[in-house]
């Protein structure tokens, strides 16, 4: 029995049927077109969540919560009245009676109705494939049941070798199984690549310790011996494992078209027009459950073309039409670059094609142009997308191509064609894809005040979707805004009119040792917040002085003056250096004997040390003292400098170990421990391929192999997590450690201030090959510079605990009050779980009501 639900609105009622990010952003169109005023908008969605972000999904394993991936907190529709209900599942359309159902049995009345129900991921039917621990990779429902089962297996497999399989299999990998990768097809991702591109990223990612399965049909999913599953394959062998996960495609959402009688494709598919109508006119699709053209479009960004076209003729605005989308896609998978462009299979008529390979550097591009050569049809890129950008602009404003245009995949020559310019760009040129913003676009925004791409992206939402397009945003409005006369500033702040590089080599070149000397003989004014901390790193770097100098203690932050990490009560946290997480007994009882005397928390860190909480500033120099005392240093936990190595137990205890990463974690920590940089810097260490150190994910990784060391630079965890890229393979530990060098030394010498190692990198024209080509064949004549100017940093480290315990003027810092010798009453701490922590101001306020 059904109840009808009735709003009491005068207005035209839209229903929107799925709440995804293309349901979500058709609702922004809406709200930005006066939508919301001419008619009264109701979404429904059938998970718990809003709209959240897809695209970013595999995040979720590597830190992010539901609230991170949410593209809206329900405050937009609030404000522009928009009702939603999440848990909400339509169950039927009555087009006759324009009524929709809901599973709750409740029906209410449209008058327009907007399907954006997605997709729903294809499991092949091979016997078995319901069995426990099998999984598909979708919703964050799904990558909420596939972590708690890892959290019990040892391996997993992922079936399909698409897009969507290597992502999955990124993120089984990141939740530390041995993972392997099973497709049909006879290549992977064979909608993109082509076959040698295919078994260039097959190379790549079998050699990251990932098995690849490829031309592999699976008979049957049954027990297995030495693991929950045995995958029984089509030629007679098998694969066992404990996890699998079905990553094989997916398919339009379109069961409501169906029961409605809507017009739906062969195989599936809800039949649009270019204004995203449906047989029905009273009724649109958009985003993977529309079929237009009888293609369905499975990336965001066609989704969002088509919600934009379906708003745009409901508020009456027939000029904006869905004409299909471009299909090309550059992506970060398992850490390789892949990127495809137009007709990668060189399927046009006539076309001919240019291929470059490196097997060395594991390097493949091909180019597809038109049989006179002039335009550019397609790409293949594999193991570097540097030239994707370029590439993308030359086939989707078909522009001519240069005399030589094998050029534009071949490693940069002197007289070659470098890139192309943002002026050669036509205005209608697409930046951004997902939101559809061209360079028009941006050159009005920049014209009506958005003078810096934070304000364009404001405007205009460019590079707020997948992100791709950040470099080639930076450099349009940088373009636009000096066409306009408006200087583009590189300067590091008002006082200096020199980017961080310029000041690094003139306190080098000029040999200036004091911020007074610097700004006298370059700067203006007295500095400021930003300068005074950036060139105090540099002189740290340059010449690895004590930092609490008289000459350099005013430019330090709280922490680097305190030389501990000041928390939000006010205390300080203390975080002893402890090499590759390797610690004795007795140092592990001072430890406890020191936090139990001075009532500190203790945790243990992600990178192996304990943090000990709660010491106020005057208790510092005694704590440190006891530490030192014990053989601790100073973890440096407070300064953008070496962080941690992290290690896992290598070949000296696990039988997995190929090689003694304990040791190697140790070297390296104890040689870079000094080390003061424009950002801070983890390390780690893994004994083989199974990673359990999550090496990749650092600024410098290390991994053993048979062959001796693998060597991953500028990866990064935190708010944007970034796999490092496969820099150099099988190393011995001299080069091992001469690389490192060289890369940490010239990132010190050329980043800009607070820049992580992955955003430099990538800010490098030429980006990871240009690395190696400075650091491994000595393009620019500096490796024995950068050599000896780490040497000097190691030859000079001090613990800066231990000097200040000797330096009577540096410990008058340490006093919490001048004038009084008592304690802070602010500080306050209330137990939990048998430690203390910091109260909060209510508990505050019961406590001074209890003694009162």
């Amino acid at each position: 029995m059904t109840s009808t639900v009735s709003f009491l609105t005068t207005k035209p009622h839209l229903i929107v049927i799925g709440n995804g990010m293309v349901g979500h952003h058709f609702v922004e169109q809406m709200i930005a077109q006066g939508g919301h005023e001419t008619f009264q908008i109701t979404v429904f969605g059938e998970e718990p969540y809003l709209a959240y972000d897809r695209v970013h999904l595999s995040e979720y394993f590597t830190g992010k919560g539901a609230a991170d991936l949410a593209m809206t907190d329900g405050s937009l529709y609030d404000e522009h009245g928009v009702r939603y209900f999440t848990n909400s599942l339509v169950t039927k359309i009555d087009r006759t009676t324009q009524q929709l159902v809901l599973q709750n049995g409740n029906a209410l009345s449209y008058d327009k109705l907007v399907l954006a129900t997605g997709s729903y991921p294809f499991v092949p039917p091979i016997p078995g494939h319901k069995r426990e621990n099998t999984f598909v990779y979708r919703t964050l429902d799904d990558l909420d049941a596939i972590r708690d089962c890892a959290k019990q297996v040892t391996r997993g497999t992922v079936v399909g070798g698409g897009l969507l399989g290597l992502e999955a299999a990124n993120a089984l990998k990141n939740l530390g199984l041995e993972t392997s990768v099973v497709e049909f097809a006879p290549r992977l991702m064979p909608v993109q690549l082509d076959d040698k591109g295919g078994a260039v990223l097959k190379e790549m990612i079998e050699g990251l310790g990932v098995k690849v399965y490829t031309d592999t049909a699976t008979k049957e999913i049954v027990d297995g011996e030495s693991a929950f599953h045995r995958m029984n394959f089509a030629d007679g062998s098998h694969l066992e494992t404990d996890l699998i996960l079905f990553s094989a495609g997916i398919r339009p959402q379109d069961a409501l078209a169906h029961q409605s009688g809507l017009s739906v494709g062969e195989r599936g598919g809800i039949s649009v027009n270019n204004h995203c109508q449906t047989s029905d006119d009273d009724i649109y699709a958009i985003g993977e459950c529309a079929l237009w053209n009888n293609r369905i479009f499975g990336l965001v960004a066609p989704g969002y073309a088509m919600a934009k076209s379906a708003a745009g003729h409901l508020m009456g605005d027939a000029g904006v039409t869905f004409t299909g989308a471009d299909m090309s896609t550059k992506l970060k998978l398992l850490g390789c670059d892949v990127g495809s462009v137009g007709d990668a299979h060189a399927q046009s008529q006539g076309c001919k094609v240019f291929v470059y390979q490196d097997e060395i550097s594991q390097s493949y591009r091909k180019m597809v142009v038109s049989e006179d050569g002039k335009k550019l049809l397609g790409a293949v890129l594999v193991g570097d997308n540097s030239y994707y950008d370029t590439l993308l602009q030359y086939y989707l404003n078909a522009i001519d191509l240069p005399s030589q245009a094998q050029s534009l995949i071949l490693p940069a020559m002197d007289g070659a064609p470098v890139g192309l310019g943002v002026d050669a760009l036509p205005a209608t040129a697409s930046i951004c894809s997902c939101h559809n913003v061209s360079k028009q676009d941006i050159s009005d925004a920049v014209c009506h005040g958005a003078l810096s791409v934070a304000d364009v992206k404001g405007v205009t939402k460019a590079a707020t979707g997948c992100g791709g397009c950040a470099a080639l945003l930076k450099k349009v409005v940088d373009n636009e805004l000096l066409a306009l006369g408006v200087e583009v500033s590189t300067d590091l702040c008002e006082h200096f009119a020199y980017t961080r590089q310029d000041l690094y080599n003139l306190i080098k070149v000029e040999e200036i040792k004091s911020f007074s000397a610097l700004l006298q003989k370059h700067g203006k004014g007295h500095g400021c917040d930003i300068c005074k901390p950036a060139v105090g790193s540099i002189f740290a770097s340059v010449w690895n002085e004590y930092v609490l100098k008289k000459e350099h203690i005013s430019l330090q932050d709280t922490n680097d003056r305190f030389l501990a990490n000041m928390q939000k009560d006010g205390t300080y946290s203390i975080v002893p250096r402890i090499p590759g997480g390797e610690i004795t007994p007795d140092r592990l009882i001072v430890l406890g004997q020191v936090a139990k005397e001075y009532g500190l928390y203790t945790k243990v860190t992600g990178g192996q040390r304990i943090d000990l909480f709660g010491a106020t500033l005057s208790q510092l120099p005694e704590i440190w003292e006891k530490l030192i005392a014990a053989g601790f240093e100073t973890g440096q936990a407070y300064g953008k400098s070496l962080r941690t190595v992290k290690s896992c137990v290598g070949s000296t205890w696990c039988r997995y170990g190929v090689n003694d990463s304990m040791k190697m974690a140790i070297d390296l920590e104890n040689r870079y421990k000094g080390l003061r940089s424009p950002h801070k810097i983890k390390f780690a260490v893994s004994g083989c391929t199974r990673e359990c150190a999550e090496a990749q994910s650092k600024d410098i990784g290390v991994i053993a192999t048979e062959g001796g060391w693998n060597l991953y630079v500028c990866g990064n965890g935190g708010m944007k997590p970034r796999h490092g890229d496969l820099f150099a393979k099988d190393l011995d530990d001299e080069t091992l450690v001469k690389y490192i060098d060289r890369v940490l030394m010239f990132y010190t010498r050329t980043a800009d201030r607070l820049q992580r190692t992955s955003v430099w990198m990538e800010s490098l024209e030429g980006g990871l090959a240009y690395l190696k080509e400075v650091v491994i064949n000595d393009k620019l004549g500096l490796c024995a510079e950068l050599e000896a100017r780490m040497q000097h940093v190691v030859d000079t480290f001090q613990c800066e605990w231990k000097t200040t315990l000797q330096d009577p003027e540096a410990l008058k810092t340490f006093r919490q009050f001048v004038n009084y010798e008592g304690s802070d009453s602010n500080v306050v701490f209330v137990e939990e779980r048998d430690q203390m922590r910091p109260a909060t101001e209510w508990e505050k306020q019961q406590l001074i009501a209890k003694v009162g």
